[in-house]
């Protein structure tokens, strides 16, 4: 999944303040260790010109010449080697200090991402997503379905089974869910499962409520000046992020404003081909009559439907605790 422009510039912006920091480090020690070793400067400076003739060896291809200029770099390397060493000091003392070492703070390893770069894309996901506390408590390892009986349990099952598919096949089909169920049914929790699984595998996942989303479009509508930083970082991502995912559809205040807007988002995110997750407290006929007939019909042509079953889990958790 490529990062958005501002994404990949905030990572690149920490690698440039890692390289910086090590620099100046760097030069303070060296200062340190050449007014402790007044002998080191000279030797090291007589090193970098025998690198350099090497060089200009290499080119005219006077192999005599590179002969020579090799034997007398190992003896140099070597005096400086022991002159380290009695002061308890090694070459690793006279290079910079890398919080990767197997990039050098430059988050690629040639053309290739390094393994901290990916980790700076999900810790940076996760922070955008603003689920981060959320999906510690709430995934696929905590998931349970000792709160689904019988039949519930079966088609809770298969809701799960469907989910985990879902993923497996994001980055190959375009697909979008609408979880539909009574409150407390599993769904935010389902979505939430959804979210960490991808986030964990570097795709960008924005979680809003029916109403943060509604209010975000209502600040870039109107022009809003009063903007909350959440609402600042995540409105950029609302038509842009892997998988946007709304939760609670229809407990905002309807109004033709959100009903418009919210045509538009999912429409959108439809023609750009990305993936968007809806959870919802209403039924399909309740979805029509407050988000009008086209948006239904666009929902019902590309999403797949599930319902949820069973009763409120979390009473159900409230009172199986006060026993």
């Amino acid at each position: 999944m490529p990062l958005i422009n501002t994404q990949y510039d905030s990572i690149m912006r920490e690698y440039a303040r890692r390289q910086t920091r090590s620099r100046q480090e760097l030069e303070e020690r060296l200062v340190r260790i050449h007014q402790e070793i007044p002998e080191l400067l000279p030797l090291e400076e007589a090193i970098t010109a025998c690198q350099a003739g090497k060089v200009r060896a290499a080119v005219s291809q006077d192999s005599g010449k590179l002969k020579e200029l090799d034997a007398q770099l190992r003896d140099l390397q070597n005096k400086r080697a022991v002159l380290l060493s009695e002061h308890r000091l090694g070459p690793a003392d006279l290079e910079p200090v890398y919080t990767c070492p197997d990039c050098r703070d430059t988050g690629y390893i040639g053309e290739k991402k390094c393994h901290c770069f990916l980790q700076a894309e999900i810790d940076l996901l996760y922070h955008q997503s603003r689920l981060k506390d959320v999906l510690e408590q709430e995934n696929f390892q905590t998931f349970s379905y000792q709160w689904y009986e019988g039949e519930d349990r079966e088609i809770m099952r298969r809701n799960v089974a469907e989910a985990r598919m879902f993923i497996e096949r994001f980055d190959d089909s375009f697909e979008n869910l609408l979880l539909l169920g009574a409150v407390g049914t599993g769904k935010t929790f389902l979505s939430n499962c959804i979210a960490k699984e991808l986030i964990d595998s570097c795709h960008s996942v924005v979680y809003l409520t029916a109403f943060q989303l509604f209010e975000l479009l209502s600040q870039a509508a109107f022009g809003k000046e009063k903007t909350t930083s959440a609402g600042q970082s995540a409105y950029p991502y609302i038509f842009d992020c892997d998988l946007l995912i709304i939760d609670d559809l229809g407990t905002e205040l309807p109004n033709t404003f959100t009903v418009s807007q919210f045509f538009l988002c999912i429409n959108e995110r439809i023609l750009r081909k990305k993936s968007t997750l809806i959870s919802s407290n209403l039924d399909m006929e309740a979805l029509r009559n407050i988000y009008s007939e086209r948006t239904l019909s666009r929902i019902i042509s590309c999403y797949k439907i599930r319902q949820l079953p069973g009763n409120d889990i979390r009473i159900r958790k409230k009172l199986n605790a006060n026993l």
